[in-house]
C-alpha cells in the first residue's frame, strides 16, 4: 500500500473491495501486481494476483501455491481451476495467487533468498526480514479479506506425497469443507506455528492445506484431484454450479487420525515393496536394505497400520531417515 493512499484513507476511508491500490468491481476479473520487494538492480519483484469478484456477493476464498518455490503442481491446478470459473455466474469472490514464493520460484529453492520457509514465518512484518515482509504482504492484502483458503503443496525434494489433505477435522465447518474437495485421503492434521493454516484460521478463515507429487515436478494424479477438489469446494459453499466434472471411477476415500513415519533400520539402498495408496498391516514388508552387493539385506516391515500417504525417492538412505509415511484411517 502506497504512503499517499495510506494517508488519503485515513480521513477518507474507502469502500468497496480492494487489494493493493485495485478496487475490484463487481462482475470482473482483474490482474494485479503487488509489490513486495526491490531488487539489487533496483527493480520491482511483484506478486502476480488475479482476481474473479461475481455480480452477487457471496463468500471470499484464495487459491494460493508456491509458498515454497520448488512445489509446482497446485500452480497448475490452480490455472486449470481458473479455467471453469465464469465471473458472470460466480457468487462471491476468487482470488488466485499461484505463485506466493516468486523468488524461490525463480531460483528453482524451496525458501526465499534470506534462506527463511515462508510457511513458518506468518504472520509476517511490513518492517521485518524478506520473508516477514512476504507473509505480512499475503496476510494484509489476500487472507484477512477471505473467509476461506485452499493452500496447496507438494512433497519436499525427494519424496512423493498421494494426493491428500490436512485440516482442522475437530472444527465442524472445516470437517465439511474437506468434505466436500474429497481427496482420496484426509489428515486430522494441527497446525504448525507461523504456518498460514494457522495464523488465518486463529483469524476466523476456514484453510486447507492440500499437498500431492513431488518437488519441481507436474504430477497428474495430484493436478486432477486439486482440480476437481476446488470446485467441489466452489460448489460447496454455493459459489457457483457451471462447472460439471467427468463421470469416473468411485474411489474410496480415507480418513486418518494421524500420520507418521516408518524409518530406516539402518544405512544403506533401500529397494521398495509398495506404493503411495496401498494400505499395510503391522508386520507387513514395505522394502529391503542391502548394501550395493545386496549383502547384509534386512527386510523392513511396517510398525504401522494404514494407507501409504508419502514416500521417499532416493534409494540411498541413512540410519533414521523417512521412508514410507503410513496415515491412521478411521474405519
Amino acid at each position: 500500500m502506497s504512503e499517499k493512499r495510506r494517508r488519503r484513507e485515513t480521513t477518507h476511508p474507502r469502500t468497496g473491495f480492494w487489494i493493493g491500490d485495485t478496487e475490484v468491481v463487481p462482475g470482473s476479473v482483474v490482474d494485479i501486481e503487488l509489490e513486495m520487494a526491490r531488487l539489487p538492480t533496483r527493480g520491482p519483484m511483484t506478486l502476480p494476483v488475479r482476481v474473479f469478484r461475481g455480480r452477487i456477493e457471496g463468500p471470499k476464498i484464495w487459491l494460493s501455491a508456491a509458498i515454497h518455490g520448488d512445489e509446482l503442481s497446485g500452480i497448475e491446478i490452480i490455472r486449470r481451476a481458473l479455467e471453469g470459473i465464469d465471473v458472470h455466474s460466480l457468487r462471491g469472490t476468487v482470488i488466485a495467487v499461484p505463485i506466493v514464493n516468486v523468488h524461490g520460484f525463480l531460483n528453482r529453492t524451496r525458501a526465499l533468498p534470506d534462506g527463511r520457509d515462508l510457511n513458518r514465518s506468518f504472520p509476517g512484518s511490513r518492517r521485518g526480514s524478506l520473508t516477514a515482509r512476504l507473509a505480512w504482504l499475503f496476510m494484509s492484502e489476500i487472507a484477512s479479506k477471505c473467509d476461506y483458503g485452499l493452500d496447496f503443496h507438494t512433497a519436499t525434494s525427494d519424496r512423493i506425497n498421494l494426493p491428500q489433505l490436512r485440516a482442522d477435522l475437530s472444527d465442524p465447518q472445516t470437517r465439511a469443507l474437506a468434505e466436500a474437495f474429497g481427496a482420496p485421503v484426509t489428515i486430522d492434521a494441527r497446525t504448525r506455528d507461523g504456518s498460514l493454516r494457522e495464523v488465518a484460521t486463529k483469524r476466523g478463515a476456514r484453510v486447507l492445506l492440500f499437498e500431492g507429487g513431488e518437488a519441481q515436478r507436474f504430477d497428474e494424479a495430484s493436478i486432477s484431484a486439486g482440480v476437481d477438489g476446488v470446485h467441489r469446494v466452489l460448489e460447496y459453499l454455493g459459489m457457483h454450479g457451471h462447472h460439471r466434472r467427468k463421470a469416473g471411477r468411485t474411489r474410496r476415500r480415507y480418513v486418518a487420525t494421524g500420520s507418521s513415519w516408518v524409518r530406516a533400520p539402518r544405512s544403506g539402498l533401500f529397494r521398495s515393496a509398495v506404493h503411495n495408496g496401498e494400505t499395510v498391516s503391522v508386520g507387513d514388508e514395505l522394502g529391503v536394505i542391502a548394501n550395493a552387493f545386496g549383502d547384509d539385506a534386512i527386510v523392513v516391515r511396517s510398525k504401522l497400520a494404514g494407507v501409504i500417504v508419502s514416500m521417499a525417492l532416493n534409494p540411498v538412505v541413512h540410519q533414521g531417515d523417512a521412508l514410507v509415511h503410513v496415515a491412521f484411517v478411521e474405519g
